[in-house]
């Protein structure tokens, strides 16, 4: 089980996680709409803490919630402000950071005028997130029964929760058939993105990912994409099925949690050489030593703290 740290951060002041509460008729609990993100910070080689690309996930954050005409009562600054500090008041090396976003409990029924917006951040260790050992050995994955809902069906680019059902699903059923993480499909049968990841392969020597137009559009996705680009990697955007998948010279997800993870199998085909591949290895390296400060190109990725 997960140990929380004691204290989060709760519409502008720290609350005791262990007292922190919320109406069980809260309208976000009731009908899925709450906004969140998922934020690491790294121990760095400054011997600080920093946290990667803070500014890029609360411009989202803000977006998402404005996408749902949810109006976040708190700015750009004060949600920065906040993150730094819980990072120093839980006093973690690393963290795992998730702002929330959601609706009180004035009343229920769809209609969302003029019910009140809480904030609430909370930091925590999390270790691999696709398990110990998965960054070097890789992943399986299975292709899940269940789609990702197409553009017209939600706003596909906000980070809800409501959406996230869909993943769960997915999750569930990769997991209890034997298999690391779920590979959705969109709904004409076209790769998508993982169930909390986006996808890249690699073929013929170029970087490819899905059109994105049902996924969200990930902050380490476009990380990974900016430092494949200096690194001299070609990197197209085009739709893909799973036959691309299965024949690639590699395979890997991206993603906050899951950082840069190698998928060695899908549906039981070996993915390459089943090892984590030279692209994907070099993205790895690029990737950590932009977390972790190395890369003075990158500096303006790091909130210190």
């Amino acid at each position: 089980m997960t140990q929380y740290p004691d204290w989060l951060w709760y519409d502008g002041k720290f609350v005791e996680t262990h007292t922190a509460s919320t109406s069980v008729l809260t309208h976000s609990l009731h009908y899925g709409v709450s906004v969140f993100e998922g934020i690491r910070a790294y121990r760095t080689e400054l011997g600080k803490t920093a946290i990667f690309r803070l500014d890029a996930h609360l411009r989202r954050f803000i977006a998402s919630a404005r996408a749902f005409r949810m109006h976040i009562p708190f700015t750009l600054n004060e949600l920065t402000a906040a993150h730094v500090a819980l990072i120093g008041k839980v006093q973690l090396d690393e963290a795992y950071l998730r702002p929330l976003g959601f609706y009180g409990a004035e009343k229920l029924g769809l209609l969302t005028k003029d019910l009140s917006v809480h904030v609430m951040v909370a930091a925590w260790a999390w270790a691999a997130y696709l398990g110990e050992g998965a960054m070097t050995r890789g992943i399986r994955v299975k292709t899940s029964s269940f789609a990702r809902p197409n553009a017209s069906s939600g706003l596909t680019r906000a980070k809800i929760s409501g959406t996230y059902a869909n993943s769960i699903l997915a999750k569930l059923e990769a997991t209890e058939d034997g298999y690391d993480e779920a590979l959705l499909l969109d709904s004409q049968g076209y790769v998508a993105e993982g169930s909390g990841e986006n996808l890249f392969i690699v073929r013929g020597g170029a970087l490819i990912e899905p059109e994105p137009a049902c996924a969200l559009l990930g902050i380490t996705r476009e990380t990974v994409i900016e430092l494949a680009q200096d690194l001299g990697q070609k990197v197209q955007s085009r739709r893909l099925t799973r036959d691309d998948v299965y024949n690639a010279d590699e395979a890997f997800f991206t993603g906050t949690a899951a950082e840069v993870v190698p998928i060695v199998e899908l549906d039981r085909r070996t993915i390459g050489d089943g090892k984590c591949g030279p692209v994907t290895a070099r993205l790895q390296r690029a990737y950590a030593d932009a977390v972790r400060g190395r890369d003075p190109k990158r500096a303006e990725w790091l909130t210190l703290v």
